[in-house]
């Protein structure tokens, strides 16, 4: 009997990989190794809905309970694995088992990156990142409450957005110039910052943390003025880190999360890796990315599926995300890294516009808010260079 296939990871990546599998004719065995004690659930709504309350966790979970006994999956849960070992081609686990496998796939994600200031130990700081986290910052997010958030990127403004919805006081602190610095231009910086302002948050740019202040748990956030802004609650949402920590160990190449080919293919001809781990060559963007975000950890799923048995596979996507702030929606086709230029189309004080930018004349991303038709246009116009490279 031939080894089964191993996942290692319980997330969205590894969930549409058992899809992928048994879609492509895969009729051999499944496990799947998990060190949360849920089954595979979507992770956007943590920051968004299922924070504030307006999703269960049932609708979170990307498939029933029986999906994966009818699927013929192995799932363990609660199941960390402790070392990968490609010489015998096997995972072994926290509990001393060692699992052979025939192709390994490893989809073990990102965690939350370590606030590196004194004090971010406390009781009373929190990252989300998992169903658990946001159970534990629930419990103590009373009305009324002070929350200072460390971070201006998409997940602190929407966690900012829910948290102001469920009545606490809340602060953005973002040391960059402006919010979303890193991954928008200074016309929706602006505009969200505005947004955040109209709904009472306090946001505060340009300077950073020194310490989290407190005795037996979160008293206050001293910024590196020397001001202390009062806190009940402190979240943290500085960036994420791949867990590529077991590819690293095993001698796997290692380049921004686990290094990949454009089949999903690791440094080693039997392991694969999809999803915010890793990262792949893009001929669109003419460099390797490591995309955090749901579109890819479900394609690049099915890419590494098909490649895991023998199929032919390029996998080189226009990225794309969203993120969900009040009653507005912001949408994002392609990475804006290199712009020299912008263009506004659209009413920004009626929230409604999109802006592209361009590498002179090359279209490299465009950034849609409340307006979903330029954000699919945009998509596929970013798509047709591929579409014409494939033809050539």
């Amino acid at each position: 009997m031939s080894a089964p296939f191993v996942i290692v990871g319980g997330g969205q990546a590894a969930a549409q990989a058992i899809v992928s599998l048994r879609a492509e004719g895969y009729g051999g065995a499944i496990v799947v190794i998990g060190d949360e004690a849920h089954l595979p659930y979507q992770r956007p709504p943590l920051s968004k809905a299922f924070l504030a309350g307006e999703m269960s966790a049932e609708r979170l979970e990307l498939k029933a309970p029986n999906f994966y006994r009818d699927a013929g999956a192995d799932v363990r849960l609660g199941t960390r694995a402790v070392r990968l070992l490609p010489v015998e081609k096997a995972v072994e686990t926290d509990d001393g088992i060692r699992i052979p496998y025939e192709r390994a796939l490893i989809a073990t994600g990102t965690r939350a990156r370590a606030l590196p200031v004194p004090g971010a130990d406390l009781p009373g700081v929190f990252s989300i990142r998992s169903i658990d986290d946001v159970a534990r910052f629930r419990a103590v997010a009373q009305p009324g409450a002070k929350l200072v958030i460390v971070g201006g990127g998409y997940i602190g403004l929407e966690v900012a957005a829910k948290a102001r919805k469920m009545g606490l006081d809340v602060s953005v602190v973002e040391g960059q110039p402006r919010v979303l610095a890193r991954v928008a231009c200074d016309v929706i910086s602006r505009f969200a910052t505005d947004l955040q302002e109209a709904h009472g948050v306090r946001v505060r740019t340009a300077t950073g943390v020194a310490a989290i202040r407190g005795r037996a748990r979160v008293e206050g956030v001293e910024l590196a003025s020397g001001e202390v802004l009062p806190a009940d609650l402190v979240l943290s949402a500085v960036g994420a880190v791949p867990n590529a920590e077991l590819a690293a160990q095993a001698g796997l190449a290692i380049e921004n999360g686990i290094k990949v080919d454009a089949s999903a293919r690791t440094s080693d001809p039997f392991i694969f890796a999809a999803g915010d781990v890793c990262s792949f060559p893009s001929a669109l963007y003419g460099r390797r990315v490591r995309l955090e975000s749901v579109q890819n950890a479900i394609d690049q799923a099915k890419a590494a599926a098909k490649a895991m048995l023998g199929g032919a596979v390029v996998y080189d996507p226009v990225p794309w995300f969203w993120s969900d702030q009040y009653d507005t929606k912001l949408q994002i086709a392609g990475l804006l890294d290199g712009f020299d230029r912008t263009e506004c189309e659209g009413d920004v004080a009626a929230g409604r516009f999109c802006v592209r930018y361009f590498a002179a004349d090359r279209l490299l991303a465009v950034c849609s808010v409340n307006d979903p038709k330029s954000h699919m246009l945009a998509r596929r116009a970013l798509a047709a260079p591929l579409a014409q490279g494939s033809a050539a």
